[in-house]
């Protein structure tokens, strides 16, 4: 039974690791014996990521990439399978929304820009889809693996103004459930796939919506914080553990599910 939770020496591939919350998983997971691959885009970020790794005695590499290119991304697995010959757990956390695909308090459904609302389809449904198809493969040939999407709040609660973002997370939902049942009636069911629903957290793109310049939060901070029966934001190492049993043997029998990391919020009614 101790051993249902070892994670020592899984190969974890993080999209968007770059990001405030990738930081967080990827230090907590390669402090716990995983060889974590992040990929994203900012190649300062995520080299940086890995000196503090490396500093701490964890392994980690940096590749830079794009999530909605296939041969950027081919060519990381190439580079993956080089340095460790295998990939164990595939953590589909890049994603994001624009601007354009949010409805400001004063506007209205006819002001949402088409085009950023399809970017963040993209970015979130696409952005998830490349890479399970380039890092599930050798999950198939080595017969194993595990596989952890990004959903939201916004995929249970339909939240005013981020129209595009919530429309995107409920579909990674529902191609959580998809993905789940496809992998383990066709290939094997010792590949699971689940899904993670962090409520609110501080990263680059609500950082405007919920809090003023001065940091202070704004309406809309104050309003999830009275939501929230814990009464705050969460912190990005809160979803460290959720992480950590999805990828292990402790969730064997578990795929096709959200696990929802959210201080209560979702459940809040009145």
């Amino acid at each position: 039974m101790s051993k249902l939770f070892d994670i020592k020496n899984q190969v974890v591939v993080i999209t968007g690791g770059t990001g405030i919350l990738g930081r967080a998983i990827s230090k907590y997971l390669a402090g716990e014996g995983a060889k974590v691959v992040i990929l994203g885009r900012k190649a300062e970020m995520g080299n940086s990521i890995v000196e503090s790794i490396k500093a701490t005695g964890g392994e980690a590499l940096f590749l830079q990439t794009d999530v909605l290119n296939r041969i950027a991304l081919e060519g990381n697995l190439r580079d993956i399978l080089t340095a460790y010959g295998r990939i164990d757990s595939l953590l589909n956390a890049a994603g994001g929304n624009m601007p354009g695909a949010t409805i400001s308090p004063d506007g209205t459904i006819f002001d949402l820009s088409t085009e950023d609302f399809q970017r963040v389809q993209e970015l979130n449904l696409t952005g998830t889809l490349l890479p399970t198809q380039v890092f599930l493969k050798p999950m198939v040939e080595q017969g194993k693996g595990a596989i952890v999407n990004f959903s939201s709040m916004s995929a249970f609660r339909p939240l005013t103004r981020v129209a595009g973002y919530g429309i995107a997370k409920a579909g990674i939902t529902n191609y959580t459930a998809f993905l789940a049942t496809e992998v383990a009636k066709k290939f094997t069911p010792a590949i699971r796939v689940n899904a993670i629903a962090p409520g609110f957290f501080l990263t680059e793109q609500n950082r405007t919506l919920l809090t003023q310049p001065d940091g202070s939060w704004t309406e809309r901070g104050k309003d999830i914080i009275r939501q929230t029966p814990m009464g705050r934001m969460g912190e990005p190492e809160e979803l460290c553990g959720t992480i950590h049993y999805l990828i292990s043997e402790a969730s064997r029998f578990v795929t096709g599910t959200v696990a929802i990391v959210d201080g209560g919020f979702n459940v809040f009614t009145i």
